[in-house]
């Protein structure tokens, strides 16, 4: 008996030690995007007294399973139930009011009238289409006194996550301190407001095809590359004018390894060439930061065995790592500038 007793608590220790802290997966999985303290940075606030205490645990617990594809939330599959519990404890933390209880009562009205309540008093935030606020958190792709951007209500993540009561409570009490103002003091009755909502939910087929074409990305190869029919020297001079061309600046030239190699021992035979559109930068930055992690672009020249060949990265498979729908047309135009450059470097 005292053998069990011991092996017992033995287990409920090895239990305790065990259980996932909240704290620690929100600084590894969600506090580069959510800030240390909740309150932002390339994701929104998520401990903005007027989100945290209007969601229930339901809620959260779907939004970090499902993401939101095409809008910079990642979903986070590999992580267990206990440890998405355990983030979900970890940010109710923030809240001053008891959590919500998940309502899923099914909320009817009018679709076709809600469409156009929609476009008269949601469009002008959320988009005519429910795609959502442009840019991202509260950096400074938007003015800063803007604590959160609308989210994308046409989107599959959304929709899995929010029951109908939740839209419908945004809609009639808003989000103060936010844009989100309440549409019932605006002036919408409570049938109206219920019209929206069928309105909102009548997105998931559109959604689900928003989703289906972000999936496609999957196909594309990470890298663009092309043989080149000339030598290392007349390629590099071919692609110094092919950027031009293309209305890219060079910044530089330079050997691959330079930096990693002593200097004077480079490879001469592998060069990178660094260049930028600067205005095309900066629009792409002001719909995502994290467009800064790959340029300025480049492109890479080896020589080996005779034969040389370009490279570079392939935008449209960055496009789908970002999941930002906003910055997918940005990135195919990227994509047809670099495959102009090198076809112009190697023709």
């Amino acid at each position: 008996m005292k053998r069990l007793f011991f092996l017992f608590i033995f287990a409920f220790s090895l239990n305790v030690y065990s259980a996932p802290h909240g704290d620690e997966l929100f600084a590894r999985h969600c506090s580069s995007c959510h800030g240390n303290d909740g309150m932002g940075g390339v994701g929104v606030p998520i401990a903005l007294p007027a989100f945290i205490n209007s969601v229930s645990n339901e809620y959260l617990e779907k939004t970090i399973r499902h993401g939101r594809p095409g809008r910079i939330m990642p979903a986070f599959t590999s992580l267990s139930d206990a440890q998405v519990s355990a983030i979900v404890k970890y940010v109710r933390g923030w809240a001053d009011k008891p959590v919500l209880p998940e309502n899923t009562e099914v909320i009817k009205g009018n679709v076709k009238r809600g469409k156009e309540l929609f476009s008269k008093h949601c469009a002008q935030c959320h988009g005519k289409d429910g795609s959502g606020g442009k840019g991202t958190g509260v950096t400074f792709s938007r003015k800063r006194e803007l604590p959160i951007i609308a989210p994308a209500l046409n989107n599959v993540g959304f929709l899995a996550a929010a029951s109908d009561t939740m839209i419908r409570d945004t809609i009639t009490y808003g989000r103060e301190g936010t844009p989100m103002t309440s549409m019932l003091v605006a002036g919408l009755s409570e049938e109206d407001i219920n019209d929206v909502v069928a309105y909102i939910r009548s997105f998931e087929k559109s959604a689900a095809k928003l989703q289906q074409n972000l999936n496609r990305s999957d196909n594309d190869s990470p890298v663009i590359m092309m043989d080149s029919p000339y030598d290392l020297e007349e390629t590099i001079e071919n692609l110094k004018q092919a950027i031009t061309d293309q209305n890219f600046t060079l910044i530089r030239t330079d050997f691959l390894d330079h930096g990693l190699a002593e200097a004077g021992k480079e490879n001469k035979s592998q060069v990178v060439l660094h260049f930028c559109n600067f205005g095309f930068l900066f629009q792409a930055l002001s719909i995502d930061p994290r467009v800064g992690m790959f340029l300025p672009c480049r492109v890479t020249v080896i020589e080996k065995d005779g034969k040389v060949q370009v490279s570079t990265i392939n935008p449209k498979r960055l496009s789908k790592l970002f999941n930002n729908h906003e910055l997918d047309e940005y990135c195919d135009e990227m994509y047809e500038a670099y495959k102009t450059l090198l076809e112009d470097a190697t023709l």
